[in-house]
């Protein structure tokens, strides 16, 4: 993993937005039709090809595929594994911060993603189409060949996330499903590091279901679940090196109250246990960029490196380069700048067409991003 050794890197989490073709071709994933394949994979290239190129052009260091042939950032599985061929239903829940402003959520919806039917797991998960991952990695790899970049990363769905969508009619208890989504997503997580890329795991479960699936719970009975979703990540993930990979922690992608999400203190230390080599968290919203002191009172490990966002993802608010300068050098000031990179809060399309933030301004936001960057770096170096 690159590190900011001369200036002060950027990245980003993972989704970006589509064309409207491509959002077009994700749809139709959705109810697939025979001889329709190809079409789809050529959109895809096409996209991912894209995506590649504007990132490169506007200086993100660690750019992806932007995300650009999934549906949606964690239930895209359930086309690559058995388990999930039962009736489609919409299971979800109700936000915990919302239902003190019933006003608000009337007035605002809800994401799209939470109103697309997802399957339940219904029977034992197996691969299906393990070839998936690979051709993944090759339109990556195919992408980035000609274009300049620090490092090349990959997303994947943590176990817990994947649970949070599609949830668990099968197995004895959600530990049991828990552990059978890790022994087959692994595989991928593996295949993902062999290729050359960096992999981040996506695991908006050990913040965001605080107040979705487990709101219900008291803040110290969800702490508890975040210690055993640890656990299936430590076993998930055993094996490989952590310099290969980076964690994404969200309190969900959503534009919103937010005023019971679980503290960053409360479970940073938990967190911090995943053998990965960084770990990506928001850090420009209104509700948690005042956590940028928690690392005041936090040991960050040797070797470890954080990537705070200094983008917002759910307003078009376009942040202005010294805004973003100055939360870098706050950061810097507390963890040291060689164990800094810098992100977005969360995806630009964490689902393939429930975006909040409008596609050119996400790209402008991206590059103000850069532009901060390099600002703090002339003061840090």
């Amino acid at each position: 993993m690159k590190r900011s050794e001369s200036r002060i890197l950027t990245t980003h989490t993972g989704s970006l937005p589509r064309s409207p073709e491509l959002q077009e071709l994700l749809r139709s994933r959705l109810d697939p039709k025979e001889g329709e394949a190809e079409e789809f994979r050529a959109g895809v290239d096409e996209g991912v090809a894209d995506v590649v190129a504007k990132q490169a052009a506007i200086g993100i260091d660690v750019l992806n595929d932007g995300e650009q042939g999934r549906v949606q950032y964690a239930t895209y599985v359930k086309d690559r594994l058995t388990g999930f061929d039962g009736e489609q239903v919409l299971r979800a829940r109700p936000r915990l911060d919302l239902l003190d402003f019933p006003e608000f959520a009337a007035q605002s919806g809800v994401s799209s993603s939470a109103t697309i039917p997802w399957p339940a797991c219904t029977g034992p998960i197996a691969w299906k189409d393990k070839d998936a991952v690979q051709r993944d990695i090759q339109r990556l790899q195919a992408a980035t060949s000609s274009v300049e970049s620090e490092e090349v990363f990959m997303t994947a769905a943590s176990p817990g996330v994947i649970a949070n969508f599609l949830h668990n009619e099968h197995y004895p208890s959600d530990e049991a499903y828990l552990y059978a989504l890790a022994d087959v997503m692994k595989d991928d997580y593996k295949s993902i590091v062999d290729a050359g890329l960096l992999l981040q795991i996506d695991c908006p479960d050990l913040a965001m279901t605080r107040i979705t699936e487990f709101s219900h719970l008291s803040q110290e009975e969800f702490i508890k679940i975040v210690e055993m979703h640890v656990e299936v990540l430590q076993y998930a993930l055993a094996g490989i090196s952590p310099d290969r990979m980076r964690l994404h922690l969200c309190w969900g992608n959503t534009e919103g109250p937010h005023h019971y999400d679980v503290p960053l203190k409360e479970i940073i230390n938990i967190v911090l246990k995943v053998p990965a080599g960084a770990i990506s968290f928001e850090g420009a919203n209104p509700r948690h960029a005042h956590e940028w002191k928690v690392w005041e009172d936090v040991k960050l490990p040797d070797g470890k490196v954080i990537i705070p966002g200094v983008l917002d993802t759910t307003t078009n608010f376009i942040e202005h380069p010294e805004l973003i300068a100055e939360r870098i050098v706050r950061y810097a000031g507390v963890v040291g700048k060689e164990n800094l990179m810098v992100g977005s809060d969360c995806g630009f399309g964490t689902s393939a067409w429930g975006r909040r933030v409008e596609s050119r301004i996400a790209w402008a936001k991206l590059e103000s991003m850069v532009e901060g960057a390099r600002l703090a770096s002339q003061e840090l170096w």
